[in-house]
């Protein structure tokens, strides 16, 4: 069982910043891809920001150039740096885990409890 503990959540005004963590109860490296992801009320979630394995980036574009991911290899941990909130980042920010799967393995998906993100305007 993989356990995903998000912290750093937090009530902040516009143009504020916010630094989010998680931590991961195995090695990220088992995993293809770390990520965060965000639901506001009444929406669906949707993806931020992610790290691969082998490094890659990859930003939802409302973010782009405001938020940074990051990951702690030997703590096992991924951030979420977040600068220049809006009050539209207002959300519940989820952290993910995912494994693509092996011939012999089933793909997997981990989520995290969440945390809450409030901008003010």
């Amino acid at each position: 069982q993989v356990q995903l503990v998000e912290s750093g959540g937090g009530s902040v005004q516009a143009g504020g910043s916010l630094r989010l963590s998680c931590a991961a109860s195995r090695n990220i490296f088992d995993f293809n891809a770390m990520g965060w992801y965000r639901q506001a009320p009444g929406k669906q979630r949707e993806k931020v920001a992610s790290i691969l394995s082998g490094g890659v980036l990859e930003y939802d574009d409302k973010v782009k150039g405001r938020f940074t991911i990051s990951r702690d290899n030997a703590k096992n941990m991924v951030f979420l740096q977040m600068n220049s909130l809006k009050p539209e980042d207002t959300a519940v920010y989820y952290c993910n885990a995912e494994f693509w799967g092996t011939p012999s393995q089933s793909a997997a998906n981990y989520w995290g409890q969440g945390t809450q993100v409030t901008v003010s305007s």
